[in-house]
């Protein structure tokens, strides 16, 4: 992969609302509304290229935590949340490692975000495989309703 991170636009995120997981990864489909391209352009969102065809997504701050969470202090330490997406055909193909790390990277180059936090619901077996080997680790516990959620914190300084 030979990636780029651009600021999300419209038609990024037009395209990311319409992707389609399967189960049970469906959670993380979205529906294209008002609302969620509102949530998309004015927040941290940003798009991930791979030459110039859309890989994936991240987004960092408050937009990339489950609200669930703050009613057990889950974000309560100082640390960049980061949320993110792969587009559904390059999943399950060994890309996720590389994807990852080159998110990872670039907000600890561009932001100096040398504690960073990810949000991952329990039942998703290989994101939390794969968050382990880049250094993660399991921090709180918490649900909404019938999902459970895991918060996972790096320190990479």
């Amino acid at each position: 992969m030979n990636l780029s991170v651009e600021k999300m636009n419209k038609s990024h995120a037009a395209e990311i609302l319409g992707w389609r997981y399967v189960e049970p990864y469906g959670l993380y489909n979205n529906e294209l509304t008002e609302d969620s391209l509102k949530e998309m352009l004015d927040n941290d969102y940003f798009v991930l290229l791979d030459e110039e065809e859309l890989a994936g997504y991240f987004c960092i701050g408050k937009s990339a935590q489950v609200p669930i969470g703050h009613q057990i202090n889950a974000y309560s330490e100082d640390r960049m949340d980061i949320g993110l997406g792969m587009k559904p055909e390059l999943t399950g193909q060994a890309n996720g490692y590389a994807f990852c790390l080159f998110i990872f990277n670039h907000l600890e180059q561009t932001y100096h975000a040398s504690h960073q936090r990810l949000t991952v619901a329990t039942f998703n077996k290989r994101a939390i495989h794969l968050y382990k080997k880049l250094g993660f680790t399991k921090q709180k516990e918490f649900h909404n309703g019938s999902i459970e959620f895991i918060t996972m914190v790096r320190k990479t300084e």
